[in-house]
């Protein structure tokens, strides 16, 4: 219904232009005609013929209506208050409004050249047109982004501030278009404000980009099970916090020492406390809240290794990735957990950090290994000898492994047909865990694949969710429903991908939730301008920020070597040089020009 109103505003203020141009000289049928209405606006102003190309841009072309109709309604002699705040809120109406009213004069700006508030000259324009051009550069070119989680340490690491290119498979346009300047899905300042609005939803588009998704390729993408969210728990999916709220509660029986339910049991009771508004978080003790819905625009942003392709047939086994039945390299930082045996102990006790997160008294060991204080424990006390956990890179494996009384070091593999619930797809037929997945035939578009009621499990958010809109999909008996209808067979509607962390035993990746599709994915990062450490995971090195300033990487808190450099496959290339003497290079051609400048006397 939105996007009928919306359609119908804009037809409006279509009208209101025509009556507009016919109150300044201009033929009204030029008002009907899109873009070009818009342009011969800007010329009727006396403002740049390019503001037109900005009306042409989704999400951006709404602020710039607004200052369309500032700047109509100082023209056309409406300079009151109330006036430009309605012009500027509601141009659309605005224009009809101004159209039909007889008092209303086309004057032009030419009283305006000299504006009688400053703060308009000085700093509304400018302030308008940056949001605007900003606004294009980030929705379209170039977005910023900060890696929040260790997923991909060591390739990309937590406390990388870089640019991700939207080009490198396509920019899509905002599907929502109605949202706050620079916010994502909540309000600065909020932890539940929704920042967008879903009067409009735009369909699905992406303009064309500079490639396709590769295999090993490191993409930036909407997280697929975010589609739906609890109000006080945003950071985790829905679907994973009805799973992990039934493991609370079956724990707690068993600790208890009550006689264990079934799964559905539990899976019920779960249903019935997390739809519960008033409920306590069984995570963070706030109140339940209500369960939000986001649009795949809005869903939170991922960054993770694209380790099958659609088509692909995709395995995991023992640890190592096959992909149609050949095994592929490991990425070179890629991150295991180990068991670090040991005679005496190495790493101390086991702690609580200020923030109750459990670690390792040595922290000081830890740091200078550069192993996160938050990702190690205890797995292990016999009498003589301790065993660690560890998690770690292969060379730095390597030097715990000749460190004074390490015993031996032995890396972590979840055994074949262990089944680790908390791995897609959630299913007991599927013995799976993040060491043994598989094999799965990932989807590409035009691919049919056979459905019955084992395998239906694999494929179902696709089929009810992801493909084509939302379906019903249901077993009954020996069929698989879809819509009512039985059915034998599926055929997709766009690619899908299989995303996985580098750091392979500490990352919520596809193996938790399943696939990406295609229209999910947003870009690929390809600059890291700034990195530094944080003192959650290196509390030694990345605790002051000042005194780091005269260290190096490993001693301090700022990663010097990851400055300045650009992104290719999970590989860092410095560019610090090229940098540097292209910004001497633009400093002395403008103290050159400056110089002839002054010698001409035109300064």
């Amino acid at each position: 219904m939105g996007n009928y109103i919306f359609l119908g505003l804009v037809i409006a203020s279509f009208f209101g232009l025509s009556k507009l141009f016919a109150k300044a000289g201009i033929e009204s049928w030029k008002g009907w005609v899109p873009f070009y209405n818009f342009y011969c606006l800007s010329k009727l102003l006396n403002k740049p013929w390019w503001w037109c190309l900005i009306m042409a841009v989704p999400g951006v072309n709404i602020l710039m209506y607004g200052v369309y109709g500032f700047n109509v309604a100082r023209a056309f002699n409406k300079p009151s208050n109330s006036d430009l705040l309605f012009a500027s809120l509601l141009p659309y109406i605005f224009f009809v409004k101004i159209g039909l009213d007889p008092t209303a004069k086309f004057v032009g700006l030419e009283r305006y050249k000299i504006e009688p508030i400053k703060f308009i000259k000085n700093w509304a324009d400018p302030i308008i047109f940056a949001v605007i051009a900003a606004s294009i550069i980030r929705g379209y070119f170039i977005e910023a982004f900060t890696i929040p989680t260790s997923s991909l340490e060591k390739s990309l690491m937590v406390g990388d501030f870089l640019f991700v290119n939207k080009f490198a498979y396509g920019p899509k346009i905002p599907q929502t278009p109605l949202s706050f300047p620079f916010a994502h899905h909540t309000l600065p300042l909020s932890e539940t404000k929704k920042s967008y609005l879903e009067w409009i939803k735009l369909p699905y588009f992406r303009l064309p980009g500079f490639g396709t998704v590769k295999n090993n390729q490191i993409v930036v993408f909407n997280y697929p099970d975010g589609d739906t969210v609890l109000q006080s728990e945003q950071n985790m999916s829905y679907y994973a916090l009805k799973r992990y709220f039934a493991q609370i509660l079956e724990n707690e029986d068993l600790r208890s020492g009550q006689k264990l339910q079934t799964k559905s049991y539990y899976a019920a009771k779960t249903n019935e406390l997390i739809n519960n508004e008033d409920a306590v978080n069984l995570i963070n003790g706030k109140r339940m809240g209500k369960i939000i819905a986001r649009p795949v625009d809005k869903r939170e942003h991922y960054v993770k290794r694209c380790v099958g392709i659609a088509g692909d047939n995709f395995q995991i086994k023992d640890g190592e990735i096959y992909i149609n039945d050949k095994k592929q390299e490991m990425p070179a930082n890629a991150q295991h957990n180990y068991y670090v045996k040991c005679k005496s102990r190495v790493f101390g006790e086991e702690i609580n950090l200020p923030n109750g997160q459990p670690s390792l008294s040595n922290l000081t060991a830890l740091d200078s290994l550069d192993i996160y204080v938050t990702e190690v424990g205890i797995a292990a006390i016999a009498k003589d000898t301790v065993v660690y956990r560890l998690n770690m890179p292969a060379h730095v494996a390597a030097r715990v492994k000749n460190m004074a009384d390490v015993i031996s070091i032995e890396r972590k593999i979840d055994k074949k047909n262990d089944i680790d619930n908390s791995v897609f797809p959630h299913n007991a037929s599927y013995a799976w865990n993040n060491d043994n997945f598989g094999p799965l035939q990932i989807p590409r578009e035009g691919l049919t694949l056979p459905i019955d009621t084992h395998n239906v499990c694999l494929y179902e958010k696709i089929m009810n969710t992801y493909d084509d809109g939302i379906h019903q999909v249901t077993k009954q008996g020996s069929q698989v429903l879809f819509d009512g209808k039985p059915i034998t067979s599926y055929t997709f509607k766009q690619n899908y991908y299989f995303m996985m962390g580098d750091n392979r035993h500490n990352s919520a990746d596809s193996r938790s939730w399943g696939f990406v599709p295609f229209d999910h994915i947003v870009g690929s990062p390809f600059f890291v301008w700034f990195s530094m450490k944080y003192s959650e995971n290196n509390p030694v090195s990345g605790k002051s920020a000042v005194k780091s300033l005269t260290k190096n990487s490993k001693e301090g808190k700022f990663r010097w070597e990851r400055f300045l450099c650009y992104v290719k496959d999970g590989n860092l290339h410095s560019v610090k040089i090229p940098f540097i003497l292209i910004v001497l290079a633009i400093w002395g051609f403008n103290k050159w020009n400056h110089r002839r400048k002054l010698k001409a006397g035109k300064i």
